[in-house]
């Protein structure tokens, strides 16, 4: 089964500095309908004004994953962490028993925009962690590299929940497959471009989530560049 989340029905905020689009439930946008999906939380579309951001604040026992997609992101936390993701990265802040961070748009001339996905964890109440995933573009053109997984791996970010997350770059007409293990489902989330998912259009902004499949298909339509998300 598909469900199909099309980008013109997520939640939707300007404040001029930021431009956002919700896939699921997130502060005053609120429906019912879409509070999340598994152990996914959140998936917020962000877009920041060129040296903007969200100032400190704290989080507690979330996973938040940020995907840049382009421009830089600068992170800062109270564990004293500092760095600057550029395409091409992702970083997973393990909130755990309670961390405070900032987020910014790194740049003063150049507009930001990045993903920022939030996970339930398996376990709460963890010492808190920042980590950071690098990933070149030919690793995943035309297949799924997987960049974060509850597996410690040097090549990967560590995740507290049973989630494997991978990032494509596809060309048109390229196919990827993705076989299910028995009890997995996975969301699908396309960042840029158009593709089909078993068979269904795509568009960037839309995002949709599948169970009791074996597997799944990408196709690209045009360029594409896509997140998926393999969840219990």
């Amino acid at each position: 089964m598909l469900e199909m989340r099309p980008a013109g029905e997520r939640g939707y905020v300007s404040h001029g500095w930021l431009d956002a689009r919700h896939t699921f439930s997130f502060e005053d946008y609120y429906d019912p309908r879409y509070t999340g999906w598994r152990c996914i939380r959140v998936i917020n579309d962000d877009k920041l004004a060129p040296g903007s951001g969200f100032g400190m604040h704290p989080h507690k026992d979330v996973e938040i994953l940020s995907y840049v997609v382009n421009g830089a992101l600068l992170h800062r936390d109270s564990l004293g962490n500092r760095a600057v993701l550029t395409p091409g990265e992702l970083s997973v802040m393990n909130a755990g028993r309670g961390i405070i961070h900032s987020e910014f748009n790194a740049s003063d001339t150049e507009p930001l925009r990045f993903l920022q996905i939030w996970l339930v964890p398996e376990v709460t109440g963890v010492q808190p962690s920042y980590q950071r995933a690098s990933f070149a573009q030919r690793d995943r053109h035309n297949r799924l590299l997987e960049i974060a997984s509850p597996a410690p791996r040097e090549e990967t970010a560590t995740i507290n929940q049973d989630v494997r997350v991978s990032t494509a770059l596809l060309e048109p007409g390229a196919r990827v497959h993705h076989p299910f293990l028995p009890g997995r489902h996975a969301w699908v989330q396309v960042v840029r471009g158009s593709l089909t998912l078993n068979g269904v259009a795509m568009q960037e902004g839309d995002g949709a989530g599948l169970h009791g499949e074996q597997e799944l298909e990408l196709v690209g339509k045009t360029a594409a560049e896509v997140l998926m998300l393999d969840v219990p």
